[in-house]
């Protein structure tokens, strides 16, 4: 709560006051929501609840009021000897409001109704006997103030507007005629008070406004509260205090709302409705034992990325030493990881960062491979010739690579820019996406298969690799029609001895949840599982089934190969390249009977219901290539599971913290699982 600024004599008293009900509401307010978290902390469920659509609570804030036009005939009675001009003041507003906001909704509505103070001194004048005088009011009214509220991108961001009505409650007036300065012995004039008249005893005016919603109540909590700082512009359109004369008045109020609401209980909610197309069906499967070694292909692009503002390769690239180059392999690269590798990303991301090294250990199998290294900055060309100078060295120092067999250059872009013309949303992510140097080669040892020319990716890296607890496993729940029909929804699991576990909330028709989160450490176990889905209307409904859930071991081998195909910046097409790798390579390595299991994957920039549906139409772009060369081959044998998991962190392949992370996000993942 802002505290009133009074600019003249006389108004202590007024702000004292209305500092200390700014106050006692605000620690009304505070204890009262102390007093709710902690009842809400001895009643800690399980279960969440939903938002609430229906809010109430107490807004208050300062009016900043600027006064233009002129007044004069103060009432029947006095009318000082000039005209006042312009003035300011600022006062308190305090009122209860309510709110309703429908779930899933941009659209709502706002009522304030209370005390709106409009007071104000006028900018001092000089009478005929050149004293000086002061005109001052404490105008103020019972305001209602209902609004449409507007959140335009469903955020907690939100504009408001609407009409104004306001009831006057106290006109008063205080004239002062002060002493002729050049005559300072005289005696000060009594202070003139009174009401004016012809006062407008209700205006009808307008406000726009904008806020933004802060919860302090997280959604396990049936009462949620919200902190909302706002502000709003009342134009000075139907705001004439007076009948008379030109006096009129705009109000600039900024201050904050504490408002509360109730959720619905989702687990314990009998308010069941219709559910429309929504089919509710839980596969959880049976988890025979086993690990599977997968022989992974590893894409490798022809890029080696740069921090901004520098020419050294950035230090989270492997870079060896002369001594480790005899030792190294591209199938056992685990061995070159840096003990500093931490997080699961970086682990992952250890073939990429060791491109220099396969590239110069290639170079080194292949006498007669040349390459071309073309470095792109946003500085310029000397730049960019700068960052690729310090790859040549590194390949000739460490690798012993003739120098002519490396040629340099620089220009201010890539050949295919990460950054669009016209692009305008995280330009920043994008632009780390074209600080590159590009390894360019017209030699097929080096490259990948059936490429050639500039752009042309290098071969990829092929690993043995061990992978636990693969999705397949997961336990899948469809919610078909759940992202046209419900705003989200939830699931809640219960065990043999009545333990409630919650998971979600979700908004696409499917979600994956691995068996371990739900069992822990027990091998198997039996389950309840209710889904509960808000329909955007704001009714709940519910489905519920029983599942049998096992844990996923390993115990035994099975063996497989992954692919791993990457797209380019928010496309959905397989470049022509991989369409021909598709065709001729990988379909002739899925065995008679297989399944195929397809991932679709997106870096995190653009919106994410955006990305999922890229990712999806990216996996579904790769599996009618494979079902095509199948069958133009005759074959009808095989099994697809393709699913499209977007921007997911928890299910991509790497983080997205750096330009190679998401560059090599941006994939299709592959997996060939012969039949058993």
């Amino acid at each position: 709560m802002q505290k009133i600024i009074n600019l003249k004599k006389g108004s202590c008293l007024a702000q004292s006051s209305n500092n200390l009900t700014i106050k006692s509401v605000a620690i009304v307010a505070l204890s009262w929501l102390s007093f709710q978290t902690s009842l809400q902390a001895q009643e800690a469920q399980v279960v969440k609840y939903t938002k609430p659509s229906w809010f109430f609570g107490v807004a208050g804030g300062a009016n900043f009021n600027f006064y233009r036009g002129s007044t004069q005939q103060l009432n029947a009675s006095f009318k000082p000897p000039v005209a006042f001009h312009d003035g300011f003041g600022a006062g308190l507003f305090i009122a209860p409001l309510l709110e309703y906001r429908p779930a899933d909704s941009r659209w709502g509505i706002m009522l304030q109704a209370g005390y709106d103070s409009r007071k104000g001194d006028f900018d001092q004048v000089v009478t005929p006997c050149d004293c000086p005088a002061d005109l001052s009011t404490k105008l103020s009214y019972i305001t209602v103030e209902p609004s449409l509220r507007f959140a335009p991108f469903k955020s907690d961001f939100y504009l408001y507007g609407g009409p104004r009505l306001a009831f006057n409650m106290d006109k008063s007036f205080t004239y002062q005629l002060g002493i002729n300065p050049a005559y300072p012995d005289q005696a000060p004039s009594a202070a003139v008070t009174g009401d004016f008249d012809n006062i407008n005893k209700t205006l009808i005016s307008m406000q726009i406004g904008a806020g933004y919603d802060i919860p302090l109540s997280s959604d396990s909590n049936k009462t949620q509260f919200v902190l909302s700082p706002f502000v709003s512009f009342q134009p000075y359109f139907g705001q004439n205090p007076r009948s008379t004369e030109t006096w009129n008045n705009t109000t600039v109020r900024a201050g904050v709302a504490l408002k509360f609401g109730q959720g619905q209980n989702i687990q314990e909610s009998t308010d069941m409705v219709k559910d429309g197309d929504v089919q509710f069906t839980v596969n959880s499967p049976s988890n025979v034992p086993g690990e599977r070694r997968m022989t992974e292909i590893f894409p490798l692009r022809n890029y080696v990325f740069f921090n901004a503002g520098s020419t050294e390769i950035p230090n989270r690239y492997v870079l060896l030493n002369k001594d480790q180059v005899k030792d190294f392999k591209e199938d056992q690269l685990e061995v070159f990881a840096p003990k500093t590798l931490s997080d699961r990303s970086k682990r992952q991301m250890i073939v990429y960062y060791n491109v220099l090294n396969i590239l110069g250990d290639r170079m080194q199998k292949n006498p007669s491979a040349t390459i071309t290294l073309v470095g792109s900055s946003e500085k310029g060309p000397d730049d960019g010739a700068a960052m690729a100078e310090s790859i040549k060295t590194y390949l000739v120092n460490i690798f012993a690579i003739n120098p002519s067999r490396i040629t340099t250059k620089g220009q201010n872009k890539p050949n295919i820019p990460s950054e669009q013309p016209g692009a305008k949303l995280e330009l920043e992510l994008l632009r780390e996406g074209d600080q590159r140097v590009s390894i360019e080669s017209n030699s097929a040892d080096l490259l990948m298969e059936f490429q050639s020319g500039p752009d042309a990716q290098l071969k990829p890296v092929v690993i043995n690799a061990l992978q636990e607890a693969p999705l397949e496993s997961y336990v899948t729940i469809e919610n078909k029609g759940a992202k046209e029909t419900l705003s989200s929804w939830s699931v809640q699991m219960t065990d043999e001895k009545g333990k409630v576990q919650s998971f979600g909330p979700y908004s696409e028709d499917v979600a994956s949840i691995s068996g371990k989160s739900i069992l822990g450490d027990r091998p198997e176990g039996d389950f309840k599982v209710k889904m509960v889905g808000q329909l955007k209307s704001g009714k709940i409904i519910e489905k519920e089934t029983t599942m049998h859930v096992v844990l996923w071991t390993p115990a035994k081998i099975e063996e497989g190969i992954r692919y791993s195909i990457i797209y380019e910046f928010n496309k959905s097409k397989a470049i022509a390249i991989y369409e021909k790798y598709l065709t001729e390579i990988v379909t002739p390595k899925i065995a008679v009977g297989a399944t195929v299991i397809i991932h679709g994957h997106t870096d995190i920039i653009g919106e994410e219901a955006h990305n999922i549906d890229l990712s999806l139409a990216r996996a579904n772009d790769v599996k009618g290539i494979l079902a095509s060369a199948l069958s133009k081959a005759g074959r009808n044998d095989v099994k697809f599971e393709v699913n499209g998991f977007g921007e997911d962190e928890n299910k991509s392949p790497f983080e997205n913290k750096t330009p190679e992370e998401r560059f090599y996000n941006r994939t299709v993942i592959i997996d060939i699982i012969p039949v058993k």
